[in-house]
């Protein structure tokens, strides 16, 4: 696990950037703390941060270039069945130098050029320099775990593992106004685009390959969605089997191992099967002093007595919260509102104190349908007596006190939030489900000046795109949008953020891809009815998990942000964040609505503490990188 970077210039002037090459691999000390170390090559350069996973030693050193010295690879990542490809490889003469995944990377892609994409197993993001015909091939993993984004203009391209690292070539893009009234319905900025003009998030399951200005990107992968008869249970045998597979492959580590145990069913499953191989296995969960509602230690608990874990819980105090805000925000590299990033951050930064690399429960809710969205979602299609109830009385519901602090106020936000969605067609719906705000909320925020430069039209085009699969035929089709979307655009981009901001490697067990095709070729009825998400997976291990994980409502990761903004964050978002001849100055948000809120916020009136948090990252993040918002020629 590392930070990579590079250049490739045109011309000269592009050249010129390549001595901001150091400085940019700098920007990711964190990523890679323990080797940094450069590769200069006419035209173009790469820098590595490592983080020593396999091979400690000095032969897993990167940037790193194969024998003949023709090709040079700079890597991100970790290869599980490296070692069957290994094999291979010396049956076919390879003699290698070292015992890192890299080098066999390397090697197969010198035998197989762009198919050993379809020959790995694991997460990445790389680039390979080819001296001879002076190209560069660059690729992301199926599934978007590790980042890859790049900058393109007509004098140079230049890729890196985080903007920040772009940053550190010197570059003033302008901000993508589009994608900033994306980020405030989504909370994140939905790739390919970054909040800045010509900069890219690279799609998962894509590569690149450039060679002079020519750049050429292209699908590798995609899911396969035909569904396979089976039986229920066989089904439920072959996911112990793939899931005992995938974990036990994620388990090779020269340094220490363990697990995040939230106490729900993904991490206790995952738990349970580390515990198979490892012994003393160490296991790590969050919780909360000062809100029950929010604390789910006591399920962690249970899982790790159960299977003889070596457990840590961390005790959250709301203080512990609001100072992690403050340690977090540096290290967004573009806006990213996703609240569950501050107690994932904490958790990360305490459990790299004991072990390197942790496996977590990641990816099962979009694949198993797990989350309370799917639920309403099958309702809705279903139909019956309740989803009538709720769909024909939304006035009534909107009258109801709605927020996450509390089970009943949970309640009637889900109630309300089905009752509107349900009376909306199949692609408008998975819309509304999938955003904070409508467009005429989010537009409403800016200034007159903002929304007359904001590209509705590549809006909708971004928008049409993603809906126009959602036909309503099986509830699969949601899955594999969300897995398309939400999981690679947040959930991912929050495990790589937060862990790596603290030099922790996590991997996700749940994301092997023989794992992910099982699951989307089950019936999207093995996942989900009436009473049950994620049936398959509960079901599969319902005998060895503890029966109290079977009593329990999902909460999610939420934060208790409301208490902060009224109490420890409130002088900075009066006299900061959101202060009203700040506001006036940068000319972004419109000032009424700005106060408006604010009025909201400090007499404890209904608001919706995500959007708060959306705009309290978005200042932050407008102060540390002092973005570009003048119009540009093609405005």
């Amino acid at each position: 696990m590392c930070g990579i970077t590079g250049f490739y210039a045109f011309n000269e002037i592009g050249r010129l950037f390549g001595i901001n090459l150091g400085n940019a691999n700098n920007k990711m000390t964190h990523r890679g703390p323990d080797l940094s170390y450069l590769f200069n090559e006419n035209r173009m350069g790469f820098g590595h941060r490592r983080l020593s996973i396999l091979d400690l030693s000095m032969d897993g050193r990167q940037p790193m270039t194969d024998r003949s010295g023709r090709y040079t690879i700079c890597f991100n990542g970790e290869i599980f069945n490296y070692q069957i490809l290994k094999n291979e490889l010396i049956n076919k003469g390879i003699v290698f130098n070292s015992e890192t995944d890299t080098e066999i990377l390397l090697y197969l892609y010198i035998h197989e050029k762009e198919k050993c994409l379809e020959r790995l197993n694991g997460f990445f993001a790389f680039a390979i320099y080819d001296q001879q015909e002076d190209s560069l091939f660059m690729a992301r993993d199926r599934f978007g775990i590790k980042p890859f984004l790049y900058y393109l203009d007509e004098d140079k391209f230049l890729f890196a593992s985080e903007l920040s690292a772009l940053k550190g070539f010197n570059l003033s893009p302008k901000v993508d106004l589009t994608a900033l009234y994306q980020y405030f319905q989504f909370h994140y900025v939905p790739a390919p685009q970054t909040i800045f003009q010509n900069v890219f998030k690279l799609l998962p399951a894509h590569f690149m390959t450039l060679k002079g200005r020519d750049l050429k990107i292209e699908k590798y992968y995609e899911v396969p969605s035909e569904i396979q008869p089976i039986s229920y249970q066989n089904a439920q045998t072959q996911l112990v089997s793939l899931l005992d597979n995938a974990v036990q492959k994620r388990l090779i580590s020269d340094v220490p191992l363990g697990t995040f145990l939230s106490g729900g069913i993904d991490s206790s499953v995952i738990t349970a099967l580390a515990s198979k191989y490892t012994t003393n296995l160490q296991t790590f969960s969050i919780g909360y002093k000062n809100n029950s509602f929010f604390d789910e230690t006591p399920y962690a608990e249970a899982v790790a007595k159960k299977f003889r874990t070596q457990h840590t819980v961390f005790k959250l105090t709301n203080d512990d919260l609001f100072e992690a805000i403050f340690e977090l925000l540096p290290f967004l590299g573009e806006p990213f509102a996703d609240s569950s990033a501050i107690p994932f951050y904490i958790l990360s930064q305490r459990t790299r104190k004991k072990i390197t690399v942790a496996l977590s429960g990641d990816g099962a809710d979009e694949l198993f349908a797990g989350y309370n969205k799917y639920l309403g979602e099958f309702k809705v299609r279903q139909g019956g007596f309740l989803a009538n109830i709720l769909k024909n009385n939304l006035g009534l519901l909107e009258k109801l006190p709605r927020s996450r602090n509390s089970f009943l106020t949970n309640k009637f936000r889900q109630f309300h939030r089905f009752s509107e969605s349900a009376n909306k067609s199949a692609q408008e719906r998975y819309w509304y489900l999938s955003t904070f705000i409508n467009e005429k909320q989010a537009k409403s925020i800016f200034t007159p000046e903002i929304q007359a430069r904001i590209d509705f039209e590549k809006y909708n085009s971004f928008k049409n795109g993603i809906l126009s699969t959602i036909q309503e035929k099986d509830l699969n089709e949601i899955l594999q949008k969300d897995v398309q979307t939400l999981l690679s655009n947040d959930m991912l981009h929050k495990v790589d953020m937060a862990s790596m901001a603290n030099s922790l490697e996590v991997r996700v067990p749940f994301l092997d891809h023989h794992l992910v095709e099982f699951a989307f070729s089950l019936s999207s009825d093995y996942k989900i009815n009436h009473r049950m998400k994620k049936r398959i997976l509960q079901d599969a291990f319902r005998y060895i998990l503890p029966k109290e994980l079977y009593k329990r409502p999902k909460k999610g990761f939420d934060v208790p942000l409301m208490q902060g903004f009224q109490t420890v964050l409130r002088e900075k978002i009066e006299n900061d964040w959101l202060n009203d001849e700040r506001i006036a100055s940068e000319g972004i948000f419109d000032l009424k609505y700005i106060q408006s809120l604010k009025s909201t916020i400090f007499n404890r009136g209904s608001y919706d503490q995500n959007h708060v948090w959306a705009l309290l990252v978005f200042q932050d993040w407008h102060t540390r990188f002092q973005p570009d918002f003048s119009p540009s020629m093609t405005e």
